[in-house]
């Protein structure tokens, strides 16, 4: 099993291989709270400093998400899935211009899943 910590729905890759082509190299960052609520935000890659606080949790079409660890305490027992829903957000986040925002939808691993990221014996 290749359990993932954050995944993409296809209407969010899609909307990230727009972007890439518009913007080039992206990452990614799961605001704490500023600006749009908890959104996941896109920038440019290099365009957010991540510090030294902060986790990458893995990859979604082919751009690293990171966030807090503050935050990932709290959400290391669930999977981020990112979505986009239409409406304008407010954030500084690239896909904002084109009338659409990524959100986090989110589920709890099972026992299994667990196991395997080692958070259970």
């Amino acid at each position: 099993m290749d359990v993932k910590r954050v995944i993409a729905t296809e209407d969010t890759l899609a909307l990230i291989e727009k972007l890439k082509t518009t913007n080039g190299p992206l990452m990614f960052h799961q605001s704490g709270g500023c600006c749009d609520g908890s959104s996941p935000m896109c920038f440019q890659s290099g365009e957010f400093l991540i510090g030294s606080s902060d986790v990458q949790m893995g990859e979604i079409g082919g751009c690293p998400f990171y966030m807090s660890s503050d935050q990932f305490e709290y959400w290391k027992h669930t999977q981020l899935i990112i979505d986009v829903t239409k409406g304008r957000g407010s954030s500084f986040s690239l896909e904002i211009p084109l009338g659409v925002r990524f959100l986090t939808r989110s589920r709890m691993f099972t026992d299994e899943e667990l196991k395997e990221l080692k958070l259970i014996a």
